[in-house]
């Protein structure tokens, strides 16, 4: 190529070189090529969308501008950082509700940034659904009313569909009411309208309709209501004389009978008599040892002996010789038996002997209620006084299986558990109180006593106090067996002749749910249900359902019957040692070994329903209590009077009569 070369004078010499160029300059005689410096003059960010909720994103983009050749680079970052975090793409995932501030910087000049504003609300959400339904159990001619609660985020809607299954028991409603057509086992659901993904169910048991009042509690005397003072007073009127307006004043820890006639009788506890001041019920508040009878067919309750005062001491005359002005003292939680002939028998419990001591006594009593005349048979009229101040007698065991006339139980109370077998022989089991030794604490020995010889003999367990229990294999008989100690439980006789035995509450305050059945000829235990350790929970299953694995859950000072068909029944007691009381109601079937849930609630300190005087309903249902006293009668039926609660607020004595008709 020709290129010119240039002299200072500007002349130029024209010459030919291969590729080369060159520049000429101006008057300074410089050249050269030159170029300018890259430099970053501002940043600008937009985000877009501008507004979004906690579940969207919001993708931002950088502008820089500059001179040169500069960097379009940016880095990221989220002012408060607490509102979420931008990537390095710029977009921007918020975790919180507010206004965030994202800046791009660019990366060659760290002064320069941009920034733009994201505004966040929380997103509208349905996270759970869930239902619960009152109540769970119900009868085919009842209803059970259904609640969803729906949880979510934001401006949500709570409202929902109902539906059921099957289709086939029965029908829900708009606001989710559940109107059984048959029995068995519906899951009611609710689903959210916002969301038809969430959703939430329940299930409801439905059981028959009893027939003409069978299965079902019908209240017969007593109050319906707690005064102010919790313990209903009572009106004894004249002794004797049968009334309308007779009722026993509230109690509890009763002992009962029931005789030929079929008439309920009821003896003594702790509550209220005739002189109870309703607002101030502690100034009448002790033991009882009035005698009450109760007929059926007219409604009417009798006062029949005893004191309408508190705290009475006995009259026990001479012993064996039964006389009209004979009588127990005040007491609770005694033992009692109805024999073969129809007369009433009492043990101890805890009261007034005959100089007024008060303590744990031992002495038995029998009550012929054609005469109507009470006979001291055994026992002591007088309590020793025990360190460190207790009264009461230790016992005479003798030697194991042999009946003497000297032998006796030591004093005791809390509702030992007692039999009557066949051949009209009273067996007594444990309770609280005194051993062989004068010791004080809960027993397990069985006794058995002969009407006919007045003999006691000791059977089975420990004549010390606080006994641990051998409980061997379960279903397994071995002579090893042997129930703890314990008091408080309850106890029934089968068809053939064995005894069984039931929870109670033990040495240091452990509750049990453990079932026994002892065997009067071969003189042995048997584990049949329950745990062996203590405070174990129920377990229901359905309602009206029999099945192996269900259990009534450790309770004590529950009432027991054995009906016709000579299955076993349990109600209520309290759960806990504390404020927990219960009024569910078991069936358990000797045969198949099973228990059943028949009725009443499986929560504790369930209110009573006590509906009409006299007319049955299958929404009938006593409060829960312990320490009440029953019956059961010719026809199978099933009686209840009384018994107690308490809580923080105070102690609640019942005077209410119900029965249940299985």
């Amino acid at each position: 190529m020709t290129a010119r070369k240039c002299t200072p004078f500007c002349l130029c010499m024209v010459f030919t070189i291969p590729l080369f160029i060159t520049a000429c300059g101006g008057g300074n005689g410089g050249g050269g090529i030159t170029s300018a410096t890259p430099t970053i003059t501002s940043v600008t960010v937009g985000c877009s969308p501008a507004s979004i909720s906690t579940n969207q994103t919001s993708t931002c983009t950088p502008t820089v501008n500059g001179t040169g050749s500069f960097s379009s680079s940016v880095t990221w970052s989220v002012s408060p950082t607490s509102m979420g975090t931008v990537s390095s793409a710029g977009v921007f995932t918020p975790i919180g509700a507010g206004t965030a501030t994202i800046t791009a910087t660019s990366t060659q000049d760290s002064t320069k940034s941009g920034n733009s504003t994201v505004t966040v609300t929380i997103a509208v959400a349905i996270t759970s659904v869930s239902v619960s339904c009152n109540p769970t159990s119900i009868q085919t001619n009842q209803t059970s009313a259904c609640t969803a609660t729906v949880n979510g985020t934001g401006s949500f809607s709570s409202a929902v569909t109902w539906s059921l299954g099957p289709s086939s028991i029965g029908s829900v409603s708009s606001t989710g009411v559940f109107t059984p057509t048959t029995t068995g086992t519906a899951t009611i659901t609710a689903t959210s309208t916002q969301d038809a993904t969430k959703s939430g169910s329940t299930g409801v048991t439905v059981t028959s309709t009893p027939v003409a009042g069978f299965g079902v509690w019908t209240w017969m005397s007593g109050s319906d209501t707690v005064p102010a003072g919790g313990i209903p007073a009572g009106v004894y009127g004249t002794l004797g004389t049968a009334a309308a307006s007779n009722v026993p004043g509230g109690r509890s820890a009763s002992t009962g009978w029931i005789d030929g006639g079929g008439n309920l009788w009821l003896f003594g506890g702790v509550g209220d008599d005739s002189l109870v001041d309703p607002n101030d019920p502690g100034n009448a508040y002790g033991g009882l040892n009035d005698l009450w009878e109760f007929n059926p067919v007219t409604k009417e309750w009798t006062w029949v002996s005893g004191s309408d005062t508190l705290n009475a001491n006995g009259t026990y005359g001479t012993e064996g010789i039964a006389a009209t002005g004979n009588v127990p003292g005040s007491r609770f939680y005694s033992a009692s038996w109805i024999d073969g002939s129809g007369n009433f028998w009492l043990f101890g419990g805890g009261g007034h002997d005959s100089v007024g001591t008060n303590g744990l006594l031992n002495d038995l009593w029998q009550f012929n209620p054609a005469t109507k005349e009470w006979a001291w048979v055994s026992g002591s009229s007088v309590m020793r006084l025990n360190p460190p101040g207790d009264a009461g007698q230790p016992g005479i065991y003798g030697t194991q299986d042999i009946p003497s006339t000297t032998n006796v139980p030591g004093g005791r109370y809390q509702t030992p558990a007692t039999w009557i077998d066949t051949k009209g022989n009273l067996w007594l089991f444990g309770g609280t109180g005194f051993d062989s030794t004068g010791n004080y604490g809960e027993l397990n020995d069985l006794w058995e006593f002969s009407p006919t010889a007045k003999t006691w003999a000791w059977v089975s367990g420990s004549s010390t106090a606080n006994a641990v229990g051998v409980y061997g294999s379960l279903g397994v008989v071995a002579t090893g067996n042997v129930p703890g100690a314990r008091s408080g439980a309850v106890g029934w006789i089968d068809s053939g002749g064995n005894l069984w035995l039931f929870g109670g509450t033990g040495p240091n305050a452990t509750i049990l749910n453990d079932l026994w059945q002892f065997d009067p000829t071969a003189k042995t235990w048997t584990w049949m249900s329950g745990s062996s350790t203590a405070n174990a929970t129920g377990v229901y299953g359905t309602l009206g359902t029999p099945a192996t694995a269900n259990v009534p859950g450790a309770r004590y000072s529950s009432v027991s019957w054995t009906d016709g068909s000579g299955n076993l029944w349990l109600f209520g007691g309290n759960a806990n040692g504390g404020y927990s009381y219960l009024n569910d109601l078991w069936e358990f079937s000797p045969t198949a070994k099973e228990w059943t849930w028949m009725s009443g609630s499986s929560t504790v300190n369930a209110t009573g329903v006590y509906g009409t005087l006299g007319v049955p309903a299958s929404s009938n249902i006593p409060g829960a209590r312990f320490t009440a006293v029953s019956w059961t009668d010719g026809s199978g039926n099933l009686w209840l009077f009384g018994g107690g609660n308490s809580s923080t607020q105070g102690t609640v004595e019942f005077n209410d009569l119900w029965r249940y008709q299985p």
